[in-house]
């Protein structure tokens, strides 16, 4: 399948390790110019020097200024950017029942706002050309919440109604908007995860980690470049006809439709 990513220029940031690596790896097999960022500005830059072409940024989401960073990088080294993927870290864990005003609004600033920037930052270009790829790496938790990760949930949650309505109002520009969910994916944040149920059990992390597999379909946790060839194949021209969803990429985890 021709991907039609060659000579294409992608923003990937929290690409320093985990699943924006394995995406911005991805993408560049594909032929992409890639921009990575990362607050590692040393390992992001290390990363990038193994690709075809692409650069490093050290960057913040959290700083405003990391939208005119990255993008800046982007034009200056290869021209506009035709495919932005929406990924960084994740809140600390939590329950509901604790949870305050000043950590929902943390999290929002965390995981809504700086994408938000970053699209209204490429997205009028994007529309002027007739082409443009959003895909966002946003959690399970979107469809089924997870336990103790209320921060998560709820902040997520809302960008994915923020993206839901966005691709209604661009598609007819040649622009589509798209999620993917992964569920329990073998990096280094499911690892904190599983440490972290461990010692509310009383287990160990390896315990931890057999328990979770075995509520999985598939019976393991996935790997980052199977998740990342789905983000792959939504920010291709093939996926042309695919916007405002969804897509999970969990072993079967969500039993929901």
């Amino acid at each position: 399948m021709d991907t039609g990513l060659k000579g294409r220029t992608a923003v990937v940031p929290g690409a320093s390790s985990g699943l924006g690596l394995a995406v911005a790896r991805s993408l560049a097999a594909e032929g992409a110019n890639v921009v990575l960022g990362g607050r590692r500005g040393e390992l992001v830059r290390e990363e990038a020097a193994k690709l075809p072409s692409a650069v490093g940024v050290e960057v913040d989401l959290t700083d405003p200024g990391a939208t005119d960073a990255l993008v800046g990088a982007a034009h200056d080294r290869f021209g506009p950017v035709d495919v932005l993927v929406l990924n960084g870290g994740g809140p600390p864990p939590g329950v509901a029942v604790d949870f305050t005003p000043e950590q929902l609004a943390d999290a929002v600033a965390l995981l809504v706002q700086p994408h938000q920037r970053l699209v209204r930052a490429v997205l009028p270009g994007m529309r002027e050309r007739g082409f443009g790829r959003i895909v966002a790496i946003g959690s399970s938790g979107v469809q089924a919440p997870l336990e103790r990760l209320v921060a998560s949930n709820a902040a997520r949650a809302a960008l994915a109604g923020y993206l839901k309505t966005l691709a209604g109002e661009v598609a007819a520009d040649g622009v589509t908007v798209n999620m993917v969910l992964p569920g329990r994916i073998a990096t280094d944040r499911t690892t904190s995860i599983d440490k972290a149920a461990a010692e509310r059990t009383g287990t160990t992390p390896e315990e931890a980690r057999a328990q979770s597999e075995a509520g999985i379909p598939v019976g393991r946790y996935g790997n980052p470049e199977e998740f990342a060839a789905v983000v792959t194949f939504l920010a291709s021209a093939a996926a042309s006809y695919v916007t405002g969803e969804q897509i999970r990429c969990d072993g079967g985890l969500v039993r929901a439709h």
